[in-house]
């Protein structure tokens, strides 16, 4: 019982065996209702929260809370790889448009390619009008500039604006660790992406 609730804990990202083993040890010096509190809340978690039918950021309704604010601007998007970006970014209160989520970065490498990602669904959403600059805010890593110019050929001739973050960004930098203020001042500060990595 013991062991196989430590190989669930070590399932997660960043969790060795050890720190399993001690996070399941806290649970156990728990009373129960605390205990069935978090399973339940993990429960809930799962069967609760969906994916914004427009933007792919996680909700709790049909359409997340920043697609559905009409004060935002909806004709920029914002172009990330994962809901963590949509956080960061979100803390720098530099940016009033809207986003789009694509789940990860093109990588063969790791067998991801680009209908495993929300590209296409990218593209229909500018092929059907409003949208008038999209931000390639993706990490400034190889994989990244190789999704932002895979992005740049599928949107090259839809007649939008294309721009990438500044790259206050450090090369190889994951997004999410950005401190607030750089990357703030890099979506300000953002320039045309002619298709060049």
């Amino acid at each position: 019982m013991l062991e196989k609730a430590v190989n669930e804990f070590a399932k997660l990202p960043g969790i060795g065996a050890k720190t399993a083993m001690r996070l399941v040890l806290h649970l156990l010096r728990q009373d129960t209702q605390a205990v069935e509190g978090f399973g339940q809340s993990l429960i809930t978690l799962k069967h609760e929260v969906k994916y914004c039918s427009v933007c792919h950021n996680i909700s709790d309704t049909e359409l997340c809370a920043i697609c559905a604010d009409v004060k935002r601007d909806h004709s920029t998007v914002c172009v990330v790889e994962n809901i963590q970006d949509v956080m960061a970014i979100e803390n720098t209160h530099q940016y009033k448009g809207v986003y789009h989520v694509l789940g990860g970065v093109i990588s063969p490498m790791d067998g991801v390619g680009p209908s495993d990602l929300q590209i296409q669904s990218l593209v229909d959403r500018v092929s059907e009008g409003g949208v008038s600059e999209v931000i390639l805010a993706l990490s400034p890593t190889m994989e990244g500039d190789t999704t932002n110019f895979y992005i740049y050929r599928k949107l090259e001739h839809s007649g939008v604006v294309m721009t990438v973050i500044a790259r206050g960004v450090a090369q190889n930098d994951e997004l999410q660790y950005t401190d607030e203020v750089t990357l703030g001042r890099s979506i300000v500060n953002r320039v045309a992406f002619n298709g060049r990595i």
